[in-house]
């Protein structure tokens, strides 16, 4: 079900043909996903899905990405609490490994970090964990309305 919202969510941003389907497993990691779409790890999008004081949350970060507490407590007023295994899909309406910023449960806000910026292009999920998009930072800041954040740390910009 949650493949059929994003596609149709995408469609009506006329980017249902970008959506790119892959056999199960292979990009079940930041690297195989990268191998499979033959780019870098940093254009794999990571949504990471968060519960805050004021409800869920996905943040979009770079593949490469890793969190900061320090910021994101900083910026949200809290420390981050990620959803659990059965929150997941409750809270974004996809399943683990196919959380994107795409056609979420009403209430979950979309946050993109600063880290994205460094590439024109990048690949998230696209509602299961073999499904991706491949989409510019201008389409997707635009069709998730996503509030751009600096959460993440050691991420160098790719050459």
């Amino acid at each position: 079900m949650s493949t059929l919202k994003v596609r149709a969510y995408l469609e009506s941003a006329g980017l249902g043909d970008r959506i790119r389907e892959f056999d199960e497993g292979a990009t079940a990691t930041v690297e195989l996903a990268a191998q499979a779409h033959g780019c870098e790890t940093g254009r794999i999008a990571k949504t990471m899905s968060m519960m805050t004081k004021d409800g869920p949350i996905v943040v979009v970060v770079m593949g490469d990405a890793r969190l900061d507490n320090r910021k994101f407590k900083d910026t949200f007023g809290e420390k981050p609490r990620f959803l659990k295994g059965e929150e997941v899909e409750q809270y974004t309406g996809h399943p683990i490994g196919g959380v994107c910023p795409f056609a979420l449960e009403e209430g979950c806000r979309v946050y993109l970090d600063a880290s994205l910026k460094e590439f024109e292009y990048v690949y998230p999920a696209a509602g299961a964990p073999s499904n991706s998009v491949h989409i510019s930072i201008e389409e997707l800041e635009r069709v998730t309305g996503g509030s751009w954040v600096d959460v993440t740390k050691y991420w160098e910009p790719q050459a």
